[in-house]
């Protein structure tokens, strides 16, 4: 979070590369948290950030559903359960 005219006197007058997170278009480079860029959080969200998802929304929502499945017994179901060979069940019946 620099703003933008100092981020850009920086970058004209040095010879490396500056990468810039919230400090305009001037930089060489831009970095963007891949958490803000999904929209993993929805409670805070800086000026900077542009979300190209929302994540965050979709990861409560199945949250809810699995734990809704879970107390009313729906999972896991047989296909999601894994089982013994009969030889190996019948070892430990002995």
């Amino acid at each position: 979070m620099v703003p933008s005219e100092a981020a850009s006197l920086v970058t004209n007058s040095i010879s490396i590369p500056t990468i810039g997170i919230g400090a305009g278009a001037e930089c060489d480079g831009q970095i963007l948290v891949t958490d803000d860029l999904l929209g993993k959080f929805t409670d805070f969200k800086p000026s900077f950030v542009r979300r190209y998802a929302e994540f965050g929304k979709e990861a409560d929502s199945a949250v809810k559903n699995y734990i809704f499945d879970v107390q009313n017994g729906n999972f896991p179901q047989l296909n999601e359960s894994f089982y013994l060979s009969e030889a190996e069940a019948e070892k430990l019946r002995k």
